[in-house]
């Protein structure tokens, strides 16, 4: 070790940003375990390098006692005042014991210590910059794919792509840039890991905030997102200024915005619906692009009954009940849909169309 290493250590510090003195520290711990094995002693040494020249040199330390029952840990009184006079009992008393060759030692623990104290700061690194941003999109290259995962490259680390996690319209090949949604950062004993998703709610929220404005200041908030990811989707959303349109600024001018998510989401459908104080209009709102003629609201049960007309029932609950069960998840409310006939046969209601209700809500293919 010299003045080089010490140079080393202070570059190491400027670009990787770990503390010289902590490299040392590490290094000398390491060096006391690597003496012990090289050297085969039970020892209590302490090494010690020195921050300007860069010198190594190794102390055993012994405790001061009247009788020595082990010479590799004990020195009696009177040798301990051979050394200095000031020496009393139970005092440690440190004697050079550096062998010769232990520079060639030094140099390899310092070497390994050093690269994985380096490689331990950019993990961290990696692991912070990336767990802010849980909850998020990033953007990154396919790289391969196995029987569990597909592994993206985000430039700095590998994130990991669950199969199940992808749409069923999802088809990637190596070198394809894919947007995803980071649902956890964990730090673990192999560095950190990062698992993304394709299907998660979050995903549709964050595309809408990055394209549309109004979102991204504020204006307009997403109140719910119901989603069957590859399929359909639903979102309510709301504006804090009543001269904005929440849907219209959705769906952007000429549908230009909406329509960047739905490439995105490789044609996935989105119906964008006006968020309501009142649980009867949102619920209408919801089933869109269904019209609803009435809404009865059941708060104990939290429960919806919904009356729609006839030739509008099967679009009301859609293909396999999708409409209808993505309407429920939005509103966080059970829905009961009845066609006006059964209605009538049921609760002996007269069918009337002129109670239809207006939905202010849009529907994208």
């Amino acid at each position: 070790m010299n003045m080089d290493f010490i140079d080393a250590l202070s570059e190491i510090e400027r670009e990787k940003g770990i503390a010289k003195e902590v490299l040392i520290d590490a290094i000398e711990a390491a060096l006391i375990s690597s003496y012990k094995r090289n050297f085969n002693t039970a020892q209590n040494v302490r090494v010690d390098i020195n921050r300007h020249t860069g010198l190594i040199k190794v102390y055993a330390r012994k405790t001061v006692v009247d009788d020595v029952l082990d010479v590799r840990m004990e020195i009696s009184l009177e040798a301990a005042r051979e050394i200095s006079p000031n020496y009393q009992l139970t005092d440690i008393v440190e004697i050079e014991v550096t062998p010769r060759d232990f520079g060639r030692i030094a140099a390899q623990t310092a070497k390994q210590v050093v690269t994985q104290r380096i490689r331990e700061a950019e993990r961290g690194l990696i692991y912070n910059a990336f767990v802010d941003k849980e909850e998020d999109i990033v953007t990154g290259i396919v790289q391969r794919q196995d029987l569990r995962n597909v592994y993206i490259d985000l430039g700095k680390i590998e994130a990991a792509l669950p199969l199940t996690e992808l749409m069923p319209t999802d088809k990637f090949k190596q070198g394809d840039r894919v947007k995803a949604y980071i649902t956890k950062v964990e730090n673990t004993t192999k560095g950190p890991q990062i698992i993304l998703s394709r299907t998660h709610p979050g995903l549709l929220k964050r595309l809408f905030e990055l394209e549309v404005p109004e979102i991204f200041d504020g204006v307009v908030e997403i109140r719910s997102v119901a989603r069957e990811a590859g399929f359909r989707s639903k979102i309510a959303v709301h504006s804090r200024n009543t001269e904005v349109d929440p849907v219209g600024s959705c769906v952007g001018p000429k549908g230009i915005r909406v329509q960047t998510i739905v490439n995105e989401l490789k044609g996935e459908k989105i119906d964008i619906v006006r968020w309501m104080e009142t649980v009867d209009e949102y619920v209408a709102n919801a089933l869109s692009p269904s019209k609803v003629i009435e809404v009865n609201v059941f708060e104990n049960e939290k429960m919806a009954r919904v009356i729609v007309p006839d030739y509008q029932l099967s679009l009301a609950i859609g293909i396999k009940g999708q409409n209808a069960r993505l309407a429920a998840k939005l509103t966080g409310w059970k829905i009961d849909i009845k066609s006006e006939t059964q209605a009538e046969q049921e609760y002996g209601r007269q069918k009337t169309y002129s109670e239809e209700m207006h939905q202010d809500s849009i529907s994208i293919d």
